[in-house]
């Protein structure tokens, strides 16, 4: 089973990650984990940082002639902001002039609660660690796990329906015919925008929106969609809790920076609605099997892929570091003041969905693998092959 650990601080020398489990075979090239890490440095409303990093992933184990070993991989992004904060974050030796202590925890940020919990006297090690940029060594190490799954037939992409008070009134019409050439072809479409929509007037709603929120020192959140296409029926089980393929996806997902909520297919509409007008009826087809006209479900039933697009909906809070402070107290002296301003962004919604396409590829390569097992990536795709022709066996007269 595929497992990753990222470690690294925002500003320290370097983010890395060690990716276990993957099968040998799986054709891996820089130029593929690059190109995703580039996707995620975009979008309008990103902050300075972005300009400041060009992010490239150092392979150092685990791949042989551009193929996967078996062996774990281990990955390496360098920070070149690090040499402005060699002083700051010095790992060894206290500078002679120490910097000062951050006291002023901003609202909505992991910065009182982790400064209590590892008992700190400075909130600047939270801020370290707790950081959105961890989040460039998690889209390195989910490449992978996406390189293996596209080998296999298995695409995964994303937009973005929604940033701030900008939304589009339903899912987009052009959806469906991309969604049948694969989910990538979302993503690609949604790249071509640099707000990541596929709705031309959301689109300039939210550029107008965000542009507005930056310059009133505030942010913007919005809703990521995701899809994973080409995943057959069965995967996932219903027997134990810890192997429900909907919660491991909804955690992946909620385990994002920033993420306050996550949706399967239209489940909050559907909550609202009688059964009769909710599930996705079956439609028998010799040649093609199992039939619907609906995914309401979005692909996942009693905790099981359905073989239909996988659906997710992300919900991301806007970001709580504020040009424009919020009320705060120095932990100090316990007086009440405003909260500090932290280096950020206006609005990372784009970026946060190519970073959620990155955190569910482990999830489906691993239910993927526990179905059909395997080592190399042949033996792999043969039993996927027959598992495939056999759903479509049971379905033919």
């Amino acid at each position: 089973m595929i497992r990753y650990l990222t470690s690294g601080e925002s500003h320290g020398p370097a983010l890395s990650a060690i990716v276990e489990g993957l099968p040998a075979g799986v054709p891996v090239t820089p130029e593929e984990i690059n190109a995703q890490l580039a996707r995620r440095q975009q979008g309008h409303g990103r902050g300075g940082r972005m300009k400041i990093e060009t992010d490239k992933a150092e392979v150092l184990s685990g791949v042989r002639f551009g193929k996967t070993i078996g062996s774990p991989v281990t990955l390496v992004i360098r920070n070149r902001d690090w040499e402005n904060w060699t002083t700051t974050m010095a790992q060894f030796e206290k500078p002679d002039a120490t910097p000062a202590k951050i006291t002023i925890p901003r609202p909505g940020h992991a910065d009182l609660a982790g400064r209590i919990k590892y008992g700190f006297d400075d909130i600047r090690p939270v801020i370290e660690r707790s950081s959105a940029r961890e989040t460039a060594a998690r889209v390195a190490s989910g490449t992978l796990a996406r390189l293996f799954l596209r080998s296999l037939g298995i695409e995964i992409g994303s937009y973005i329906s929604a940033i701030g008070p900008a939304s589009e009134p339903a899912l987009h019409p052009q959806l469906a015919s991309l969604l049948e050439k694969g989910a990538e072809t979302v993503s690609a479409e949604a790249d071509r925008s640099p707000v990541r929509m596929l709705d031309r007037q959301a689109e300039t709603a939210a550029l107008a929106a965000i542009d507005a929120a930056k310059e009133h020192g505030d942010t913007l959140g919005g809703i990521i969609e995701i899809f994973i296409t080409g995943v057959p029926p069965g995967f996932g089980s219903y027997v134990q809790h810890d192997r429900r393929l909907d919660a491991a996806l909804a955690a992946a997902i909620i385990s994002i920076q920033a993420i306050k909520g996550v949706e399967i297919g239209t489940a909050f509409e559907n909550a609202r609605k009688p059964g009769s007008q909710v599930h996705d009826e079956f439609h028998l087809s010799g040649e093609n099997g199992v039939q619907r006209k609906t995914n309401r479900a979005g692909g996942l039933e009693g905790s099981m892929s359905s073989g239909q697009t996988i659906h997710l909906r992300a919900a991301m809070k806007p970001i709580s570091s504020l040009v424009t402070p919020l009320q705060s107290f120095d932990l100090e002296t316990l007086q009440p003041t405003l909260s500090r301003f932290e280096r950020s962004d206006t609005c990372a919604v784009p970026a946060a969905g190519v970073v959620a396409e990155a955190v569910v590829a482990p999830v489906i390569a691993n239910a993927l693998l526990e179905k059909l097992g395997g080592d190399h990536l042949e033996e792999i795709r043969e039993r996927l092959e027959r598992y495939r022709e056999s759903i479509l066996n049971t379905f033919r007269a």
